[in-house]
């Protein structure tokens, strides 16, 4: 991430931007109203947004609520602090998102190692030998496996992500050559394979693609065709990814949010839902239904990383200092 030498050379108060800041403030707060409405949609039964067009009483009404409060709420920070800056604004924005991709990286880390274990202790038939029959035969279901050893196992990787402070995307990469290497031993050298083995090699490059792609954005590592880009100044840049921004990124993101949750029957709901497994059934792993919960996620953090990235573009546009090269951040 950023070095502190860059953190401290950013400006933290400057000329006031409250359009800019106001629109960006309401993206976030606004997808924190949708993620708390689609649950409130899916595990409690609220009708959402389209129960105002149905008669459906007071709950819609809850659900509508939510996101005026959220816009009230994006407001409020930026009535509160009229002279922050927008680098500052981007920096706290992306520290943010920083914590919640590293908290993600332990916990896709621990959950891979855990069920991994307990997908062989499956497959050999050691689990009742070792656990006994009730404890052996509930580690058979995804309805036992999810709640009570995935969930706490996330909630371990965000507490252990507020003392650690890499994004682990190089261990990662490391673990996910290991875990192939593992493959071609145990196969074509004790002709031993269990689908668990390519399970949890697809469980970690998924995470490792779709989580890294809010920093390589941060990064400017992503493609772009910049023949006429890179001859243009600062100010132009600015314009033209602030106005990219918008109306190609965030607007990507949205759809992507859309419809992932969209509906209890949603690409990402349903799964999640029944703790859907795959076709290998107890010889492979549970996490199917997380992989389909990536996309939620991708769209999630990349949605937060563009409006971190906004606020540094306008403030490009406008000229104010503090900007940053990419390529000088530590590593990660």
């Amino acid at each position: 991430m950023a070095s502190v030498s860059d953190v401290t050379e950013l400006p933290r108060h400057g000329r006031p931007a409250p359009i800019a800041r106001a629109f960006g403030w309401s993206i976030l707060t606004i997808l924190v109203a949708f993620l708390i409405n689609n649950v409130l949609v899916v595990w409690f039964g609220f009708p959402g947004l389209r129960g105002l067009t149905t008669g459906a009483g007071a709950l819609a009404w809850v659900n509508l609520g939510l996101f005026v409060a959220a816009l009230v709420l994006a407001l409020a920070v930026v009535l509160a602090s009229p002279n922050r800056s927008l680098r500052w604004d981007a920096h706290l924005i992306h520290r943010f998102n920083v914590y919640f991709v590293r908290a993600l990286f332990w916990s896709i880390f621990l959950v891979g190692l855990f069920d991994a274990t307990i997908a062989f202790l499956r497959a050999e038939n050691f689990a009742a030998t070792l656990f006994g029959n009730g404890l052996g035969q509930s580690l058979t279901r995804s309805n036992f496996v999810g709640p009570w050893v995935h969930v706490p196992l996330i909630a371990f990787g965000f507490v252990l992500a507020l003392f650690t402070r890499t994004l682990g995307f190089p261990w990662l990469a490391l673990l996910i050559v290991a875990a192939e290497l593992l493959i071609v031993l145990s196969r074509f050298i004790f002709s031993y394979e269990q689908a668990l083995m390519g399970d949890l090699v697809r469980y970690w490059y998924a995470a490792l693609f779709l989580f890294a792609s809010a920093y390589t954005l941060y990064d400017e590592g992503h493609v772009r065709v910049d023949i006429l880009y890179a001859g243009l100044g600062r100010t132009t840049r600015g314009y033209l990814n602030a106005i990219g921004t918008i109306l190609l990124g965030m607007t990507t993101a949205w759809v992507i949010l859309a419809i992932a949750f969209n509906g209890p029957q949603s690409i990402v709901n349903a799964p999640v839902q029944n703790f859907e497994i795959s076709q290998a059934g107890p010889f492979g792993m549970y996490v199917k239904y997380q992989m389909a919960a990536f996309i939620g996620v991708f769209g999630v953090t990349m949605l937060i990383q563009f409006v971190s990235y906004f606020f540094d573009a306008v403030a490009d546009w406008r000229g104010e200092p503090g900007h940053r090269d990419p390529g000088h951040s530590a590593g990660h």
